[in-house]
């Protein structure tokens, strides 16, 4: 992937759901760890980094990455923004796929989509979006990542101080598309049309739920994608009452 790094934001110390990386998910596995393998099943390990923080709390975490033949950068816990510049400077990648890790559904052949997109384009960020614009990254699906440019993180660290957009490292970016060449893929209608799917991970309850529902897609199919979920859950439409009383408490 050249200069393309596939970069994972994973932390231990999580507010409202400490130890969510480690904790038991899919047998004694936990989600960081199924992350990594799902993503190095498909994608060379050589082009994946974790970008964790100093935190000691963070070694269990590079301590996994190192099991799996994955490099680690241990930068600011809270600047976000200017750990995954050091990262990308550290290991010499000009562009950067953001992953977060409390994503377990991430789906990996849209991955490789916007990997191969992302190759072929002049865009300092690019990303999946609703039919309306609406970024991915924005919304409680939890299937996408995002690509951004290093020079564009560079240009953030200069154009703002705002602790909200050190902490979320591409909001300024797609916030400001008259200062940054931004570009979107839109995600299937299929799945756009459940807007109350919920499979990014932030709460006790967002976990418990996820937990039973990657149980039962996994334990059938490791390679599964965002229409294997949606038509899971559509079987299952339980799950949605739960979600959609998630996104209300969680709002983004």
């Amino acid at each position: 992937m050249s200069d393309i790094k596939i970069m994972i934001q994973a932390r231990t110390g999580s507010t409202r759901l400490p130890k969510k990386m480690i904790l038991p998910f899919y047998g004694d596995e936990g989600v960081f760890s199924l992350i990594l393998n799902r993503i190095t099943n498909e994608i060379d390990r050589e082009d994946v980094i974790l970008a964790t923080s100093v935190n000691p709390n963070n070694d269990v975490l590079e301590q996994i990455a190192c099991e799996h033949g994955i490099k680690c950068y241990r930068g600011s816990e809270n600047d976000v923004l200017q750990r995954f510049i050091d990262a990308a400077t550290e290991f010499g990648a000009k562009r950067i796929i953001r992953v977060c890790a409390d994503n377990p559904f991430l789906d990996i052949e849209y991955l490789k989509i916007l990997i191969e997109n992302f190759e072929n384009s002049d865009a300092d960020y690019l990303a999946y979006s609703t039919s309306t614009g609406w970024p991915t990254i924005k919304t409680h699906y939890g299937f996408w990542a995002e690509a951004v440019t290093l020079n564009a993180l560079r240009k953030v660290k200069e154009l703002t101080d705002e602790s909200l957009y050190h902490e979320h490292v591409t909001n300024f970016i797609y916030a400001n598309p008259e200062i940054f060449n931004v570009q979107f893929m839109k995600i299937p209608m299929n799945v756009e049309k459940h807007d109350d799917i919920r499979l990014t991970m932030d709460t006790q309850a967002d976990f418990d739920m996820q937990k039973e529902i990657f149980n039962e897609i996994y334990s059938r199919n490791k390679k599964f994608n965002a229409e294997d979920v949606v038509s899971y859950l559509v079987e299952n439409q339980h799950y949605f009452e739960k979600m959609k009383i998630e996104i209300e408490k969680n709002r983004k």
